[in-house]
């Protein structure tokens, strides 16, 4: 399922990110610094020399903060779709969970202290192989309530 299509900007950035996260591409950045400070005396360490490298890696790293941020977008859509099919393909998890990502902080919060709770669940079970769901933990802390108020 694998596509060759893309935007020209996403081949590119592809093509960018890939070679700068190599050996090569760091040897050269190396060589490029050493190549600068070597430079210095030769022009007096002047304001200009400093300028030069102030400047190239300020655009750099300015270019590259989007790449990167591309590049992770990607990969943690790529990991959400992963998730969800896992989520989806099994019978033991809660449809619910998939898309979550879309969630405010707050609802990811009170979604985080209902698994606290079907931890707390899945520790008083003897059997650690039991799989437990969040209704059951809900449903159980409901006959609980419901016990302690007889």
């Amino acid at each position: 399922m694998k596509s060759k299509k893309g935007s020209l900007f996403e081949r590119i950035a592809n093509r960018i990110t890939c070679w700068t996260g190599s050996g090569p591409a760091f040897g050269i950045a190396a060589l490029i610094v050493i190549a600068w400070a070597l430079c210095g005396p030769l022009f007096h360490y002047s304001e200009t020399w400093q300028l030069v490298i102030n400047t190239g890696t300020t655009i750099i790293t300015f270019l590259m903060v989007f790449l990167i941020q591309k590049s992770q977008n990607k990969e943690s859509k790529a990991m959400q779709l992963k998730l969800n099919e896992l989520i989806a393909a099994s019978r033991h998890t809660s449809n619910r969970l998939v898309d979550i990502e879309d969630l405010t902080e707050e609802e990811l919060d009170t979604l985080h202290k209902f698994y606290a709770k079907l931890s707390d669940v899945a520790e008083e079970d003897e059997d650690i192989h039991r799989s437990h769901s969040i209704d059951e933990a809900l449903k159980q802390e409901a006959e609980k309530v419901k016990r302690d108020h007889l």
